[in-house]
């Protein structure tokens, strides 16, 4: 991308003017600039255009990267519906920039510093215009400072987790006991049979938790098994990328309805066949520890997902998904704490964001945790170019967190492993929550498990939300 010169200095007496970074389409923005350069057409000088093929080409952290160098605002502008070079370019490029509007406007960057416009070639006027209102409404904003001042401490306290009474109550010993018996069976069974070469459970931990993953390759191993009221971890991590547990033969995995979210995600996304992987869905009543059940449980309509290959529960072992049983569910908790981020200033979410990702010491747990971080080389572990500074500083750790957030935009199954995992406990599972209602509200669209589901930012619809001018 086109190296912008942004910084310096104002001198003493000076008057503060705005500095505007425009990502522009070559083929009509750009030209529109041109045309209104070459007609004589007059217009704010405070914006810097860099140009690109497409804007479908537009990253997200090219935008955060535009105010990391000093930029106050920046205009995205492109094609208008219908006119695209490359077709449809613009119309996804419309979708992802919404989501990450909705993002930005949630973690407190004030609306009026970033804009978006149609402008087509012939539209001289129309781009002075644009660029007149755009330097205008950033004037009004005001300077943004520098980016890598926006890491004060915050004095806002994160809302309780989870209201105090759940929607239902955790299963009783012989429940979990009898759970645990038919696991094993199970697993004995598939194994014996060789139906699989590889289990990816869980096993007792120290006070009979099952927290540690257990990777079972033998029927006698089968004993290692266990399944608890509180059996966290998200196993179809590692199904994927450079965690992938590799094996001939087929591996099956136990999973939680939240988990096999991710794993109908992996194979929606052809990061493993569906025939080398089998599914094993335990029948679970949401995640407890110490007698409080985990926010992103309260919501969950089903025990056992759809994608299961092999169910079981205390009631038994079933071949495919069982019915599912009626359950009690609450409002997710998680909405409550994001509608009070919302209510407050700008200036005030933007310093508990800050203050969250200021608390990151980039150890990549959550990326570690997630099963759809599976890239072989992360974009925060490139040098050529470096997108996000190394440093566990203001800059690189909001970069870091807002380019992972809007990664696994419409991809988050919302197992929360990553918030979970953060030795620092960031809330990164708000973030991502509220981009996936973000993206229920504006496309009407939700992460499901059927692998066959179309991941909302690689569609469009006419009708999707336009903010653009």
């Amino acid at each position: 991308m086109t190296k912008v010169e942004l910084r310096g200095t104002v001198e003493a007496g000076a008057r503060w003017k705005p500095r505007v970074v425009a990502f522009t389409c070559n083929w009509c923005s750009y030209s529109g600039a041109d045309m209104a350069g070459t007609a004589r057409i007059g217009y704010a000088p405070n914006v810097r255009l860099v140009r690109m093929l497409c804007s479908g080409r537009l990253d997200p952290i090219f935008i955060l990267k535009a105010f990391e160098e000093g930029a106050d605002g920046v205009l995205v502008s492109g094609c208008h519906p219908g006119d695209c070079h490359y077709v449809q370019g613009n119309l996804y490029t419309r979708r992802r920039l919404e989501v990450f509007a909705n993002l930005m406007e949630f973690v407190g960057i004030d609306p009026r510093r970033l804009s978006f416009a149609w402008v087509s070639a012939s539209e001289g006027v129309k781009w002075s215009r644009v660029v007149d209102q755009v330097v205008s409404q950033v004037a009004e904003a005001g300077p943004v400072g520098s980016w890598a001042v926006l890491h004060a401490p915050s004095t806002l306290a994160p809302q309780p987790r989870q209201p105090a009474q759940p929607p239902r109550q955790p299963p009783s010993e012989e429940e979990v006991r009898q759970t645990t018996l038919n696991l094993r069976e199970l697993a004995r069974r598939l194994l014996e049979n060789g139906e699989v070469s590889r289990i990816i459970g869980y096993a007792h931990s120290a006070g009979g938790m099952s927290a540690a993953p257990a990777f079972i390759d033998t029927p006698e191993d089968a004993e290692r098994l266990a399944w608890s009221a509180n059996s966290p971890g998200n196993l179809t991590a590692y199904l994927s990328g450079p965690n992938r547990a590799r094996r001939p033969g087929k591996t099956a995995v136990v999973v939680k309805t939240c988990d096999a979210r991710s794993l109908g995600g992996l194979l929606r996304e052809n990061q493993l066949p569906r025939d080398e992987v089998v599914a094993i869905g335990v029948s679970c009543s949401g995640q407890w520890s110490g007698g409080r059940l985990a926010a992103k449980c309260y919501a969950c309509e089903s025990d056992i997902s759809p994608l299961a290959d092999w169910s079981v529960g205390a009631g038994g072992i079933a071949d495919g998904p069982h019915p599912g049983t009626a359950r009690a569910v609450a409002p997710d908790p998680r909405d409550a704490e994001i509608a009070a981020l919302a209510s407050l200033p700008a200036g005030e979410r933007l310093a508990f964001w800050t203050g969250e990702f200021d608390r990151c010491i980039r150890c990549y747990a959550c990326r570690s945790a997630c099963p759809m971080c599976y890239c072989e080389t992360c974009i925060a572990d490139k040098t050529q170019p470096q997108w996000i500074p190394a440093a566990s500083s203001g800059p690189g750790n909001f970069a870091w967190n807002i380019t992972r957030a809007m990664h696994l935009a419409g991809r988050c199954a919302d197992c929360d492993e990553c918030a979970r995992a953060c030795p620092s406990n960031i809330r990164l599972d708000l973030v991502n929550h509220s981009i996936s209602r973000s993206i229920e509200r504006s496309f009407g669209s939700r992460v499901e498990a059927d692998p066959a589901a179309v991941a909302p930012l690689t569609t469009y619809r006419p009708g999707d939300p336009d903010r653009f001018l």
